[in-house]
C-alpha cells in the first residue's frame, strides 16, 4: 500500500475540485422530475427568488428542500409529495400548499409561486451576506452570537433564528487509523490533539499501527462547525487550536482530505460521514461513551448542535412558507432525516411553527 501519510508540518496538497463541483456531490438521491437545482452562488434581493446561502452543514437540508419546492410536484406524486402520507389534507401541489399558508395564490402548475436558490459557503459568510441583504436566509450550524462574539447586541437582535434540525457532530479518522485500533477516544485526547499536546498516533494506547504523525484537520475559521467544536469541546468560540495542520472550508473537503490520508483526524457534520473511508469513532465524555449510530443525539453529547436558518429583522412571507415546509413533518422526514440529521422534538417543532405563523 502506498504511503499516504502527511507530514505534520509539511506542505499539504489541496483537495482536487472546487467548492462548486463538490456541491453537486452532496446528495445521491434523485431529484424531483422537472426540479430546478438550487444554484450555488446567490445574489441580492428577493422578488421571485428566495435566496439562501451559508453553511455546508445545513446545505443538504435546504438544497434538497429547494429542489422539491422548485418542481412543485402534484399531490398524486407520492415519491416527492403525497400529502396524505403526512396527514395533510390538500389537493394542491407541494409549493402551492405551503405558500398558500402565507397568502400566496396557487399556480396549479409545475412553476411554484416563487423559486428557491441555495448558495454554498459557510456559516459566517452566510450570516454576513444576510446582514448585507445579499441573501434572504442564512444557513448556519452555530448560533450567530458564537460566530460573531464581538457583535453589538442591537445588531444581534436583527437576526431572527429558526432551528430546522439537530446535528450530532462526530469525530472521524482515516480508515488506516481506525483499523489500527483507534475506534474510540476520550474528550481529553481529542483536546490534546487539537491543542498540539498529542502529535503521534503512537501516543494513543489503543493504536497498534506503524509510527505516524497525527494530521489534525480543522474547518475554516468562521465555519459554524469549527465554532461549535471550539465552543462545545475546547471551552469557547475563541479557544486555541495550535494542533491543527490544515483547515478546509466545507464538510465535503474535510471528508475528502481524511479519506486520502492514512493518519488524519477531523470533526465534521454527521451527514458527510463515509463509514468505508472516514469512519466515525466513539467519544468518551464525562463518564459516558457516545457511540455513532446509538446515542450521539443524547443531550449530554458535547458536539450536538442546532442547525439554523436565520432571517433578517423578522421573517418575510416567502421565507416563512419555505421554512414551514422544512419544519413540518413532511420536511423533517424528507430533508432532515434524509440528510442524516436528527429531527426536532415535537415541542420544538410546534414552537418553531408557531413563531412562523406570526410572520
Amino acid at each position: 500500500m502506498p504511503d499516504r501519510s502527511v507530514s505534520r508540518r509539511g506542505v499539504l496538497a489541496g483537495v482536487a475540485g472546487t467548492a462548486a463541483s463538490l456541491a453537486g456531490c452532496i446528495s445521491t438521491s434523485p431529484q424531483p422530475p422537472g426540479a430546478t437545482a438550487a444554484t450555488p452562488g446567490s445574489g441580492g434581493g428577493t422578488g421571485d427568488v428566495l435566496k439562501l446561502g451559508g453553511s455546508s452543514t445545513v446545505y443538504p437540508i435546504t438544497n434538497r428542500g429547494g429542489s422539491f419546492w422548485n418542481s412543485n410536484p402534484p399531490p398524486s406524486d407520492e415519491e416527492y409529495w403525497g400529502p396524505e402520507q403526512y396527514d395533510i389534507e390538500t389537493d394542491e401541489r407541494l409549493a402551492d400548499h405551503f405558500a398558500g399558508k402565507y397568502g400566496f395564490e396557487a399556480t396549479g402548475s409545475e412553476s411554484p409561486p416563487f423559486t428557491i436558490s441555495v448558495g454554498l459557503s459557510h456559516s459566517g459568510t452566510g450570516l454576513e451576506k444576510l446582514r448585507e441583504h445579499q441573501v434572504d436566509i442564512a444557513n448556519a450550524s452555530a448560533p450567530v452570537a458564537a460566530e460573531f462574539p464581538e457583535m453589538d447586541e442591537s445588531t444581534l437582535e436583527k437576526y431572527t433564528n429558526h432551528v430546522v434540525g439537530v446535528d450530532a457532530q462526530p469525530i472521524v479518522v482515516s480508515r488506516e487509523v481506525y483499523d489500527a485500533g483507534v475506534t474510540q477516544l476520550t474528550a481529553e485526547q481529542v483536546r490534546g490533539i487539537y491543542q498540539g499536546e498529542i502529535t503521534s498516533w503512537t501516543e494513543i494506547t489503543a493504536y497498534e499501527g506503524p509510527d505516524r504523525e497525527i494530521q489534525a484537520v480543522g474547518r475554516s475559521v468562521g465555519s459554524g462547525t469549527d465554532t461549535a467544536f471550539r465552543t462545545n469541546l475546547l471551552g469557547g468560540p475563541n479557544a486555541g487550536m495550535s494542533g491543527v495542520d490544515i483547515r478546509r472550508g466545507q464538510n465535503q473537503q474535510v471528508n475528502a482530505t481524511v479519506a486520502r490520508s492514512d493518519n488524519a483526524i477531523a470533526y465534521m457534520a454527521l451527514a458527510f460521514v463515509d463509514e468505508e473511508e472516514t469512519p466515525a469513532i466513539a467519544l468518551e465524555f464525562e463518564g459516558t461513551t457516545y457511540v455513532p449510530g446509538e446515542n450521539l443525539s443524547d443531550p449530554g453529547y458535547p458536539l450536538a448542535r442546532d442547525l439554523h436558518c436565520y432571517t433578517w429583522d423578522g421573517t418575510s412571507r416567502e421565507a416563512a412558507a419555505f421554512l414551514h415546509m422544512l419544519i413540518s413533518d413532511f420536511g423533517q422526514q424528507n430533508f432532515v432525516t434524509h440528510a442524516g440529521y436528527s429531527t426536532l422534538t415535537r415541542e420544538r417543532q410546534e414552537n418553531e411553527l408557531a413563531a412562523l405563523e406570526g410572520s
